[in-house]
């Protein structure tokens, strides 16, 4: 019984630390929703989106810029400005994961990578 016991503690500390992982932290198998962003906050997230290859890519070598439209898990569609050079095979990418935040008329991407 007292084996029991002691047992119950670090059992119930484990459920709860492995409820608050796969809530939280887990990593979620579709599109991130730029809903989640505010737009008063400048801090970076990490969100995963479909890029729109219909609108092109711009490339700006001289200013290190580029600036392309993404769309989220609900559909919306966002400008995103994102530091030049882009990773190698982007055009040909059906996902993107960006590091940014999100401002009212675009999203403001620090760091473009593929999943």
């Amino acid at each position: 019984m007292k084996a029991l016991q002691k047992m119950i503690l670090p059992a119930l500390l484990l459920a709860a630390v492995l409820l608050i992982y796969f809530i939280y932290f887990a990593p979620t198998g579709g599109l991130g929703l730029f809903s989640n962003f505010d737009t008063n906050n400048n801090a970076n997230k990490d969100i995963k989106v479909a890029l729109v290859a219909e609108k092109g890519i711009q490339t700006d070598p001289v200013n290190q810029s580029a600036v392309f439209y993404a769309a989220d898990g609900a559909g919306a569609q966002h400008l995103v400005q994102a530091p030049y050079p882009l990773p190698d095979g982007i055009e040909q990418a059906e996902f993107i994961m960006m590091k940014g935040h999100l401002h009212d008329d675009h999203f403001h991407a620090v760091e473009i990578y593929l999943p």
